[in-house]
């Protein structure tokens, strides 16, 4: 006789009837609650765009960190708990940079994204590192970066599973942001058009107006690696991308 939902809840690591690990779909859930963030790989670099939730006035608004500097040719937005990203974000630029000294080269994107997903995979297994983690990660990573391949955009959810994208949004307003993304990414986007795109899309999604206090906006690009846009810069792209702006994408444009 099987046992109900809620007992199979209780494993970190047991297996429901029908196959599904209920503690990792809930971890995915938690991200749902979580602030917006969206990447966007073009061929001239990578943009990540993170909504920064402003809950109270006396809030130093410094210390919220959505993007994060991993090496000089990789970036990350997270979005869901911020004390599990931390965890991740330490992981991923040990691992970078035991991969230069060892091996005298920057670490490629994709290996950085399979390091920090081989920790998210680790619930429930004890060994010789330590006692086993009592639940999954819940947060959610985009990776940006640049190496040999040109640049390079990753998704990883708390499942441990990682995925390139050339456009991915996760957080609260994910879903209708990944459809206005389908409705407005092409192949040969810009940078601008890119960074345009994805204020005007958390525009769309935001409880909140959209303004330099509340989002952050990053570039990473080939000449200039890890870039965070300053409060005016991200001004800049507001006051340009106004609702009824037109994206042009292969020839039709999309109002966004």
């Amino acid at each position: 006789m099987f046992l109900t939902r809620s007992e199979y809840d209780r494993g970190v690591n047991t297996f429901s009837p029908e196959g599904r690990l209920f503690q990792v779909e809930y971890a995915i859930e938690a991200i749902k609650l979580g602030s917006t963030a969206i990447g966007i790989c073009t061929n001239e670099g990578v943009v990540l765009a993170v909504e920064k939730r402003i809950t109270s006035p006396l809030m130093e608004l410094t210390t919220i960190e959505k993007i994060v500097e991993v090496d000089k040719h990789i970036g990350c937005a997270v979005s869901g708990l911020m004390a599990d990203s931390r965890t991740m974000i330490d992981r991923a630029r040990v691992e970078c940079q035991n991969h230069w000294f060892v091996y005298n080269e920057n670490m490629s994107v994709e290996s950085c994204a399979q390091a920090v997903s081989n920790l998210a995979i680790q619930f429930g297994d004890s060994d010789d590192d330590g006692a086993a983690m009592s639940r999954p990660f819940g947060v959610a990573i985009l990776f940006a970066g640049i190496d040999e391949k040109g640049p390079q955009l990753y998704h990883m959810d708390p499942s441990g599973t990682f995925v390139q994208f050339d456009a991915k949004a996760i957080g609260s307003g994910s879903e209708g942001a990944q459809q206005s993304l389908q409705e407005v990414y092409h192949k040969s986007m810009t940078l601008q058009e890119a960074s345009t795109a994805a204020l005007n899309i958390l525009k769309q999604v935001m409880e909140e107006k959209l303004n330099s206090s509340n989002v952050e906006l990053m570039t990473m690009t080939p000449e200039n690696k890890f870039c965070m846009l300053s409060k005016e810069q991200v001004e800049e792209i507001i006051r340009t991308a106004e609702p009824g702006d037109k994206i042009h994408t292969e020839g039709r444009p999309i109002k966004v």
